[in-house]
This record gives structure tokens, sequence and C-alpha cells, in this order.
């Protein structure tokens, strides 16, 4: 078993980002992009944190970018196959690493404290809330690498869901953010200039 201290952290932020118009990580929420709420609120959580990107565009948060090992826009399988890759080798030798999107900024701070409670063999750990799963939320074995890798040689394996159906999973609920304007999801994402808007006003909230 990995203690969540030894777990290190994927931000996966390589998506083509249509709904938005523009890359999403870089949209500002409040004073600061979109991908820096992220990684601010996973940092105390896991031992370091990469970022699954391409193009160099996120070299400027100043921390370790990973490309995906895969051509073309496979989707966000292809960046939990790098991470995969990555971590097997990392230097705190565990066997799960944390995955999380560039575009939920107020996903829990308890996250990977519970998400490794229920770390067994080559499970995969998934957050989840009101019934759903969020599968870019999870714990991820390092052991199914070739696994991912043998699966994403056939382009029509594209779907993370798919994917989990193959192997055992482990759903965590998480409960509901209470604002003022009533309950947001943890794991809100933000995709489109509407959603954006409604994540500044729940952070505008949070300041008041």
């Amino acid at each position: 078993m990995t203690a969540p201290s030894r777990i290190p952290g994927l931000v996966l932020a390589g998506g083509l980002s249509r709904r938005m118009g523009t890359n999403k990580a870089m949209v500002m929420l409040g004073e600061t992009p979109l991908l820096s709420h992220v990684v601010r609120r996973i940092t105390p959580q896991v031992c370091d944190i990469t970022i699954n990107a391409a193009n160099g565009w996120a070299e400027s948060f100043g921390l370790p970018v990973l490309p995906d090992t895969v051509s073309g826009h496979a989707g966000p399988l292809a960046g939990v196959l790098a991470g995969m890759r990555r971590f097997q080798k990392h230097e705190a030798g565990g066997s799960h690493f944390l995955t999380v999107p560039a575009d939920s900024p107020f996903f829990p701070d308890d996250l990977v404290a519970r998400l490794s409670e229920h770390i067994s063999d080559n499970a995969i750990v998934i957050a989840a809330s009101s019934g759903q799963l969020h599968p870019v939320f999870a714990l991820w074995p390092v052991a199914l690498a070739d696994d991912l890798e043998d699966w994403l040689k056939n382009d029509a394996n594209r779907r993370i869901r798919a994917y989990l159906a193959r192997h055992v999973t482990i759903g965590i609920a998480f409960p509901p953010l209470e604002t003022a304007k009533g309950s947001l999801d943890p794991f809100f994402n933000i995709n489109t200039p509407d959603e954006l808007a409604l994540a500044r006003s729940h952070l505008e909230s949070l300041a008041t």
C-alpha cells in the first residue's frame, strides 16, 4: 500500500479546449490562471506534481511537463499512460499516482487522503459525487502501463470508461460543496464561458 505522502500527482492539461475557444487552463479565474488554482489545491496532497501537456505553454508554471507518449489527441488515457511510464521509475517507488484535470478548481482538499485509504493491488480508485464517477480524479496503478499501452494501440480505444470496465475499480463518494447559492459539485469542471462565469461567481462567494 502506498502512503499519501508518497503519491505523486499528474495534472491532465492536454485537452483541446474546443468548447472554450482558447486554452482553458490559461483562462483567468480571479487573479490567476485556472491551472494555478488546480496546482495550488493539489500541492499539499502529493509528494510532487507534473503537468501533462504539449507545445511548451505549461513550462511557465515552473513544474515538470510531461507530453503524451501516444501520437495525436488520444484523450485523457494518453496522459494517464504517460504518467504510468513516468511514475514506474519515480523515486518514491509507490504503486499508484494521482490524476486531476486542469479545469476543476474546487476539488476536495482531502482527495488523496480519502482515495488512498482504498488502494488495493491493481485497483483503480476513483472519486465520485452525486452517484457519478469522475475517472480523471483517480489513483492509477503504475502496474497497468503495459496493458494501457496495448489498449491504446487501437484507435477505437479512447473512451476512459471503456478502459475502466476492463479493470477492478473502487468509487469513493464525496459530498457536495455548500455555497451561498446552493450546492456545487466538488468536481465541477470548466469547459465553456458559462461554466467559467459560474466558477468566478463561486470564487467570489468564498471571498465574502
